[in-house]
């Protein structure tokens, strides 16, 4: 039995982490602020420590006497790029010192994304060790993240992983592709030539994490852009073009044949750049921005999973399969 640290634990990624580290038998202590939904995580019985990523005092004292610290919180968008960096490159220095100096430093899983290491050509996957080209404001910042977590990788065994666009059940951020698919029979696509992207299942992911913990390798102090090691691609073995996917999600809830609806590159930004003024005058960030078109636009998105392998990682599920079972826990649960 070991005891986890994790931050980020009432999100989406988190909640699914817990229960299932809870379920494996292991304590389970997470970083919650005052405003946190607690629900799932009280469901499970996790040990909470309220404060913030800016309290270092705190997460100081949290960290002591754990075996592995999972770092998911984090902001994925915002208004400036140095609100993202406060969060995100920040936030991970205060929680990476803060393992360094704890009496037996725990193991240090930083969250990072596909976005930190940028798009790669067309035809290719981006392996682990290739060097990093973010085009977005918030890959911009998880790289910065990572970077201020390799600072301490001499004094606290670190790994990295790098998610891809993940989904299944309670996930918000996918569930209006789903809604277009079920609903409408749609799926809109931003330019002509759709990239191919990288996805992964709740669950699958999970299951990355726990085994990069407990098993995977770590960064040295200088190898973050010249090699693979200590690094994760959070994504499965298939590589689809945004506008296959949304044919796979058809067939996966049962929607036949449906339309893909293409928006003109030119359009897309001009949508891209409304929304951000509607977003600004709101005050409140909506999931669609110029960020986000900025990612869309990429050539493509296909990363490795070659260094899954070295983990022992088995998928049990096609990409197709795990779409019909999160369509069918949206459905269940009257999201759909």
């Amino acid at each position: 039995m070991s005891t986890y640290f994790l931050t980020g634990g009432s999100g989406f990624i988190g909640g699914h982490l817990a229960e299932e580290l809870t379920a494996r038998g292991h304590n389970v202590r997470c970083l919650v602020r005052k405003t946190s939904n607690r629900e799932l995580l009280e469901s499970v019985g996790v040990q909470y420590v309220e404060g913030s990523l800016a309290d270092f005092n705190v997460l100081a004292e949290a960290v002591e006497e754990v075996d592995y610290v999972v770092h998911l919180a984090g902001r994925t968008s915002a208004f400036k790029l140095d609100q993202l960096m406060a969060a995100n490159r920040d936030g991970t220095f205060n929680l990476a010192r803060a393992c360094a100096q704890a009496t037996s430093p725990p193991v240090h899983v930083v969250i990072s994304s596909i976005a930190a290491s940028g798009p790669t050509a067309h035809g290719t996957v981006r392996m682990e060790g290739a060097s990093t080209a973010p085009v977005s404001n918030y890959g911009l910042s998880k790289r910065a993240g990572e970077c201020a977590a390799q600072l301490f990788a001499d004094r606290v065994p670190t790994t990295i992983v790098r998610p891809g666009i993940v989904f299944g059940p309670r996930n918000t951020e996918m569930l209006p592709v789903f809604k277009s698919v079920s609903n409408m029979n749609v799926h809109a696509i931003m330019g002509v030539a759709a990239p191919r992207i990288s996805l992964i299942h709740v669950a699958d992911l999970v299951e990355i994490i726990i085994r990069a913990a407990e098993h995977g390798q770590r960064l040295t102090a200088d190898n973050l852009n010249s090699s693979g090691t200590g690094i994760y691609y959070g994504v499965c073995p298939e590589y689809p073009t945004y506008a296959s996917m949304g044919k796979i999600m058809k067939h996966a809830i049962n929607r036949g044949r449906g339309r893909l609806s293409f928006v003109p590159s030119p359009l897309s930004w001009t949508v891209g750049i409304i929304m951000e003024c509607m977003a600004r005058i709101r005050g409140q960030q909506l999931s669609v921005n110029l960020d986000k078109i900025r990612e869309a636009h990429a050539s493509s998105w296909a990363c490795s999973t070659e260094n899954l392998e070295h983990l022992g990682m088995i998928f049990p599920a096609s990409l197709l399969e795990r779409f019909a079972q999160t369509g069918t826990w949206y459905r269940e649960n009257n999201w759909l």
